[in-house]
């Protein structure tokens, strides 16, 4: 028997129809979107890390029914049915209801990495930098490849042309992912080109994000000299890159909106700066005119100043001759006292001098030794002049020479008696 496709896909269907009419299943949500139509599309996946994987599907009148907001990550138990879907001959899931069964194991990874990483200050808000106003170069951290890069560029040139764009190329998804971005920012910060670096791509699953959870771009981002403005995913993606950068933007296409206030801005805020410049200077002009004339003014009529500082130069001179003949008896009064006081004070002092002087004369007179030669003594000395005080000095025959009060006497000894006293 040969099979047309379509006619195999539908026994196919029809057989896991009827063996696997209804089912439930536990597993991670992976990928969840929600179309216009309301139809919600997801992947299914083991908790545990497995490989395994399936697709489904979730039909506006299911999904109307949720109590909760299906995410990445999130370990949920659903019932439904198994199909396939013919158009691309895929086996697919339709599922009739869904409910939470806890956090799934990719979630909860990233959710211990987040509290560990957290911990240690990496998310903290004193350390984030504010972003430059008017960036003149700006350095892009993604893949040559992505359409991130595309929107990056488009959004640069129509905002701000003038704006220069340094591209870093990395991978953003695999295994090799995590290194490549980090060698990115570092090269950025070791050539210190930019002003600031902008870390982004596309929306994707959680899988498809992972590499921007990695601790070694989370800790590159945090250790980057340069201000890091991130912008991965759509606007319900959220990453540790995220809360490590300094800014996060909801889209690649809003980062670089961000880092690029428009030419109209820029021109705006140029156009106020020299109204507010040419406003201050009109003053300072006025100012400086009426200066300007006050000062013609006063050139215009020089006899005035002359008849001015005229008039002021007689009071001074007034002042002074007034000054002089109040100063002059004044002075006279103390020169008269001082006379007065000085010559009082000379007289004092010269007949304290005249008292000691008279008390000095009466002591030297005192101790004058002719007072003493005229109470009977004599002052005996040899024939050279030399003071005789002891009787053993002297011998028999020998001439002496005695001072009186009156006169000298010369005189030769015939004996000499010594004090027994003496002797001894």
């Amino acid at each position: 028997m040969v099979w047309s496709v379509s006619a195999l896909i539908n026994a196919v269907s029809d057989a896991l129809a009827a063996r696997f009419s209804a089912c439930t299943i536990r597993g991670e949500v992976s990928g969840f979107s929600r179309a216009s139509s309301g139809h919600c599309y997801l992947s299914l996946k083991d908790a545990q890390g497995g490989a395994a994987l399936i697709r489904c599907a979730m039909f506006r009148r299911a999904a109307s029914l949720l109590d909760f907001a299906p995410a990445d990550g999130q370990l949920v138990e659903v019932r439904g049915r198994l199909a396939v879907y013919e158009p691309r001959g895929e086996l697919q899931f339709v599922i009739e209801s869904m409910q939470r069964a806890g956090a799934g194991a990719l979630f909860e990874q990233f959710l211990k990495l987040k509290a560990r990483l957290e911990a240690e200050g990496l998310f903290d808000a004193e350390r984030k930098r504010a972003l430059p106003h008017f960036p003149r170069r700006v350095g892009v951290v993604t893949s040559l490849a992505a359409a991130a890069l595309h929107d990056v560029l488009t959004a640069l040139s129509r905002r701000a042309p003038h704006v220069e764009v340094v591209v870093y190329p990395c991978l953003v998804q695999g295994a090799d992912a995590p290194a490549t971005i980090v060698n990115a920012i570092q090269a950025a910060a070791r050539r210190a080109e930019v002003d600031v670096l902008i870390v982004c791509r596309g929306g994707g699953s959680l899988e498809d994000l992972w590499s921007f959870n990695d601790e070694r771009v989370v800790r590159a981002i945090v250790a980057s000299p340069l201000p890091v403005l991130c912008g991965v995913g759509h606007e319900t993606d959220v990453s540790l890159a995220d809360f490590a950068a300094d800014v996060r933007a909801p889209t690649p296409t809003a980062a670089a909106e961000l880092v690029s206030p428009t030419q109209e801005e820029g021109l705006a805020l140029l156009a106020a700066v020299a109204s507010v410049m040419e406003r201050r200077m009109g003053r300072v002009l006025d100012t400086q005119a009426q200066v300007l004339d006050h000062a013609a003014l006063r050139l215009t009529r020089p006899m005035d100043n002359i008849r001015r500082h005229a008039h002021r130069l007689s009071l001074l001179q007034q002042r002074m001759a007034s000054q002089v003949l109040q100063y002059a008896p004044r002075q006279r009064q103390r020169c008269d006292e001082g006379s007065t006081r000085l010559q009082r004070a000379v007289g004092v002092t010269l007949a304290q001098r005249h008292h000691r002087l008279m008390s000095l004369e009466e002591r030297m007179r005192a101790l004058d030794p002719r007072q003493v030669l005229a109470r009977g003594y004599a002052w005996l000395s040899d024939d050279r002049g030399v003071p005789i005080t002891t009787a053993s000095a002297l011998s028999a025959g020998q001439q002496v020479r005695a001072e009186l009060v009156d006169g000298q006497a010369t005189a030769t000894l015939s004996s000499v008696t010594l004090n027994p006293r003496s002797e001894r």
